[in-house]
């Protein structure tokens, strides 16, 4: 089993499809970001809450929430959104806030980071999580060379993504700049803010997974069903258990129905079997700080698809850039998708 270290399965796990070839930059300005929730279910149209759809630029979710918590007068933790958003981006997404006893013009409030564009009467809370998928819209433009060149480079890219899908990789976004959120573990997890907790403790339990992932890239079962596996749904929250291997469940899988899955580390030992549990296991010896944590803070066992199906991925060329679109299901990351289409200049080496 090769070693990789937390920080490198954090912030550079191996590629699937092998390391781009070409190199362009995606976001050079908030708006060749950008990014809209599909909640998967209209609002109820009554109720003692509003559905707000927000449009914000290079604006933190968190403190959209909590401006919309003071124009609502309510308190900042009686606002719901589904999840956060990249910061700098252009992103369209969702937010609830209570019915405010006296009626308050959303569309009236003006801020140069934020508009609501929509307001509806709905019957709970927003929880996290309750979105069916994200839909992305990226502009990339090319370090070098001209739009047509870069749109030749990342043709077979593509159409390899679309026939495999990508690692499910937690993105380097959910460890913090420069992985400082795993820092933190070295540290009394539990002395720390609650808010800050929470991210350290996801670090902890992402990178265990993405530690996991790296492994079945490297040997090659990132997306081919093993005895002993825990099978996914596509796009479902489900799972079974993968006894033997036969030719319907391989069709499936090569079809992007079914996908094997990953620990989401906590109490108790993952369901897996055989070569599949026992690879899990080793991972999760290595990366026993990370484990004792997602224990010790009361976690269960879940599990998380291995790889990501990458719906509607388009291609579309513009003067100066291209503009790649595709739809991703809630919980997983652009970056996943982006990394292995490209390298950004930043990334390079120094030298080349």
């Amino acid at each position: 089993m090769a070693e990789l270290s937390a920080r490198a399965a954090a912030l550079a796990p191996p590629h699937a499809h092998g390391a781009p070839a070409a190199v362009a930059a995606f976001r050079a300005a908030p708006e060749d970001f950008q990014v809209e929730e599909d909640l998967g279910f209209a609002p109820a149209g009554a109720g003692p809450h509003l559905l707000l759809k927000v449009r914000k630029v290079d604006a933190n979710t968190a403190w959209v929430a909590r401006e919309l918590a003071r124009y609502a007068h309510c308190r900042p933790h009686d606002v719901g959104y589904a999840g956060l958003k990249d910061r700098r981006a252009v992103a369209v997404q969702w937010f609830s806030v209570p019915l405010p006893r006296t009626r308050v013009d959303f569309s009236a409030l003006v801020s140069p980071q934020f508009t609501v564009l929509e307001a509806h009467a709905h019957n709970r809370k927003l929880p996290r999580g309750a979105l069916a998928a994200n839909r992305f819209r990226i502009r990339l433009r090319p370090a070098e060379g001209s739009v047509a060149q870069l749109a030749a480079q990342l043709a077979p890219r593509l159409q390899a993504i679309r026939l495999q899908g990508v690692p499910n990789y937690f993105g380097p976004q959910r460890f913090g700049r420069d992985g400082a959120n795993l820092t933190r573990l070295e540290g009394d997890v539990a002395a720390l803010h609650p808010a800050e907790r929470g991210f350290v403790l996801s670090a902890a339990r992402s990178v265990v997974f993405n530690a996991v992932l790296a492994e079945r890239v490297m040997a090659g079962s990132w997306g081919e069903l093993q005895s002993g596996d825990l099978a996914a749904l596509d796009g479902r929250g489900s799972f079974f258990a993968v006894a033997a291997v036969d030719e319907a469940l391989r069709g499936r899988a090569a079809s992007l129905q079914i996908h094997p899955t990953g620990p989401m580390w906590g109490q108790g030992e993952p369901a897996t079997q055989g070569g599949v549990a026992a690879l899990e296991g080793a991972v999760a010896a290595r990366y026993g700080r990370e484990c004792a944590a997602c224990t010790g803070a009361g976690m269960r066992q879940e599990r998380r698809s291995l790889r990501l199906v990458v719906h509607e991925l388009e291609l579309a060329e513009e003067p100066e850039a291209l503009l790649v679109s595709f739809r991703l299901a809630k919980g997983s990351f652009a970056t996943a998708v982006l990394r292995e289409l490209l390298v950004a200049p930043a990334e390079l080496p120094d030298g080349t």
